[in-house]
């Protein structure tokens, strides 16, 4: 007489002869061969973020069936529990609220947003951590209070970001990181408006562009590099590493000898990206009093972004406007989204044209 057949559940492999423990993400990330971040991403049916391909959505989830993996309830159920508190953590020794700050945009679009939405704020800093950029394996403990968390900063402790995700625990980013995967954010399109800028330029007349940025592998320092590069390609002119000055200390390196040999070469056009430190705006500006060249007489200006408060006196400088306000409330509606357990995706927020009074032709050619 036959054996009886055991049944299994319709859409789950039986798990591997002799296995008694529950497989977990982390051994199915191992043998799909990507990240838990990723695993974490795909079981849950979760597709904002970094993009994830197909193929290794298929990966993970052919992985998922040949080990029997099944998602842990009692986990389920502590990552369904909410107290309708979104953190939002500022990688700043404090709070930056001030309303010349340029974050401070960015809060209001979150307040407004998270109020409409019927969650409180809790706002979180680098205080207790160490300051900016502060890492460690309890560096971001502390946002767990929350439902999910918002993060603002440029240098942030990717090794902590990634354990948050790989947990599980709904994270955002304000600004592109999509370097980190799994991580979801929200980001200005500053490829096509500093492309805008190049292009304004060049519609001037101007032929020799050159971009002065900070030596930062940042994420909206290479968008902005990017669209400026295009801009240059787009017009017809010369590109490639002259065409960038990168520098980790502008204020010092960018001297008003060597502006004035960039102009003797053919530069007409400088091109400053806007950074927290407002570095590459503030040196450009500086060298070109200190070589005593008229503005927008003689050389033309612009700035990715918009000035430090320091540096909002004089001509409001031509460039573009960041939304930072309507990025603080995409931020907030996919940190909702995430929550909730939804799929959500949030498309790049467009930067408005600023034309400013820094650019003009340039002038005519010596005789």
């Amino acid at each position: 007489m036959d054996e009886p057949r055991k049944r299994s559940r319709p859409g789950r492999a039986p798990a591997p002869a002799g296995r008694t423990a529950r497989p977990r993400q982390s051994e199915v990330a191992r043998l799909a061969g990507v990240s838990q971040a990723t695993v974490s991403l795909v079981l849950a049916g979760k597709k904002q973020g970094a993009t994830i391909s197909e193929e290794t959505r298929r990966k993970v989830l052919d992985a998922a069936r040949s080990l029997g993996y099944v998602p842990d309830p009692a986990a389920r159920r502590l990552a369904a529990a909410r107290n309708d508190l979104l953190g939002v953590f500022s990688f700043t020794a404090t709070f930056p609220t001030d309303v010349q700050h340029s974050y401070y945009p960015f809060l209001v679009g979150v307040e407004q947003e998270a109020a409409a939405r019927g969650y409180d704020l809790v706002l979180f800093t680098g205080s207790s951590t160490g300051g900016a950029g502060a890492a460690g394996p309890d560096a971001l403990s502390r946002v767990r209070l929350a439902d999910g968390c918002l993060f603002l900063g440029r240098h942030v402790p990717a090794g902590e970001l990634r354990r948050l995700v790989a947990d599980g625990f709904p994270v955002v980013h304000i600004g592109r990181r999509d370097e980190l995967e799994g991580l979801a954010w929200v980001g200005a399109d500053y490829v096509s408006a500093s492309r805008e800028v190049v292009g304004r330029l060049a519609a001037l007349g101007h032929r020799g562009i050159v971009l002065i940025r900070e030596d930062d592998d940042a994420p909206a320092s290479t968008d902005r590099e990017h669209g400026f590069l295009k801009g240059l390609e787009a017009a017809g002119l010369p590109g490639g590493p002259a065409a960038v000055f990168r520098s980790a200390a502008p204020e010092r390196e960018l001297t008003a000898e060597r502006l004035r040999g960039w102009l003797d070469d053919g530069v007409t056009a400088f091109v400053a990206e806007e950074t927290d430190t407002g570095g590459a705006w503030r040196a450009l500006r500086t060298a070109v009093r200190d070589a005593g060249i008229d503005c927008p007489r003689e050389v033309s200006l612009a700035l990715l972004g918009s000035p430090p408060p320091d540096l909002a006196d004089g001509p409001q400088p031509t460039g573009f406007d960041i939304p930072r306000t309507r990025l603080g409330a995409a931020a907030v509606r996919l940190l909702a989204a995430l929550v909730a357990g939804e799929e959500a995706t949030e498309p790049l927020v467009s930067c408005v044209f600023r034309a400013g009074a820094t650019a003009g032709p340039p002038p005519p050619p010596a005789p």
